[in-house]
């Protein structure tokens, strides 16, 4: 079972500094609640998971790497570990008071409950995202 979530988000904000956040593999990586640790390394980041599955509560090591860039309006990263495959899209558009954020999260899980887990979470992970973007643009919640 494959989960995947699309969400948009509007900002009245310059396309470059939305830009300079969705891009940044660490900002990325504080603003999902389940990572409870991450390591950045240009374009590639490794997160420390914590998963809470049935018979299973552990925490995973997650390789991501920015396999898609088209500065400055798309980045694609994907994400590897032996417990789940991770992919998430950032496409801006320029609109006419700002920008909208177009985001895709898609998540394969490789053990039992691990899309269950996320399908439960990942609209609460894009509200985190959202949130630490505007916190990042200083804008109001």
């Amino acid at each position: 079972m494959t989960v995947r979530v699309r969400r948009a988000f509007e900002f009245e904000a310059p396309a470059e500094r939305v830009w300079n956040f969705i891009a940044d593999p660490g900002k990325r990586a504080a603003a999902i609640s389940v990572v409870r640790d991450y390591e950045v390394d240009g374009n590639r980041a490794t997160w420390e998971i914590d998963l809470d599955l049935p018979l299973v509560d552990r925490t995973a090591t997650v390789e991501t790497e920015d396999v898609e860039r088209d500065e400055p309006r798309y980045v694609k990263f994907v994400g590897r570990s032996s417990v789940m495959r991770v992919t998430g899209e950032h496409r801006i558009e320029e609109t006419a008071a700002g920008v909208r954020l177009h985001n895709e999260f898609v998540v394969d899980g490789r053990l039992p409950g691990v899309e269950r887990f996320f399908k439960s979470r990942l609209d609460a992970e894009l509200d985190n995202l959202e949130a630490a973007l505007r916190r990042d643009l200083e804008l109001p919640a």
